[in-house]
């Protein structure tokens, strides 16, 4: 419904933010999950290279030294013992260390994978700045021939009911007006989508404490 009831093209409410660009990226969806992702590749890692040392395992016995179930209560007939129950093992070294080849593998994946991430998001921000700033240009000057077409229009028109000008002229600088007014119109909605775009690239979202500097 608010789709149907709009009948301006949308516009920006605020400023698009500049400053820390690498804040904004980092905001992003995709880059969020291949930063978890690498953090998670180097956890294995670290866990796999914990394989390599031996487990030393320190217990404890806890019994009684009563005669009869009688003493099973009193507290001297308690014994409680560590020493003789320390045990340790030696890890396989072969298997420990192809783990951490194979975790070490998945962490430079990971790190591949969060490189192309960051490229690509950094190749659709400088694509969408570029269109939008490109855009704008072009909406500027197209507005200006606008306006220039309509004081035309309007010029011809005086001349026309003054009688110094043909009616075939006053629909020729119509015809020009509504071209600039169609033109200035398509402008005004690749900016919108241009807009759009940039939002997306950069996350969105500026609102409350998280807006970044504008």
């Amino acid at each position: 419904q608010a789709a149907r009831a709009c009948t301006t093209t949308p516009q920006l409410t605020q400023p698009l933010p500049v400053g820390d660009g690498a804040a904004l990226l980092a905001r992003r969806p995709d880059i969020r999950q291949a930063e978890a992702n690498l953090a998670a590749a180097g956890a294995r890692v670290n866990v796999a290279t914990a394989g390599l040392f031996p487990q030393v395992r320190l217990g404890g016995s806890l019994g009684s030294t009563a005669l009869d179930s009688s003493g099973l209560g009193d507290s001297e007939n308690f014994r409680f013992s560590v020493g003789p129950l320390i045990s340790w093992s030696f890890p396989n070294v072969i298997a420990a260390r192809a783990r951490i080849k194979q975790a070490d593998a998945r962490a430079d994946a990971a790190l591949a994978t969060y490189d192309q991430t960051v490229l690509t998001a950094l190749q659709e921000t400088e694509t969408a700045l570029s269109a939008y700033a490109n855009e704008l240009d072009r909406q500027r000057a197209l507005r200006v021939a606008r306006d220039q077409a309509k004081r035309a229009a309007d010029l011809s028109r005086l001349r026309f009911d003054a009688g110094a000008d043909s009616f075939l002229s006053v629909l020729d600088a119509q015809r020009t007006l509504a071209g600039a007014d169609a033109a200035l119109a398509a402008s005004e909605q690749a900016v919108a989508n241009a807009q759009v775009s940039l939002f997306k690239a950069l996350a969105g979202s500026w609102t409350g404490d998280n807006a970044p500097t504008t």
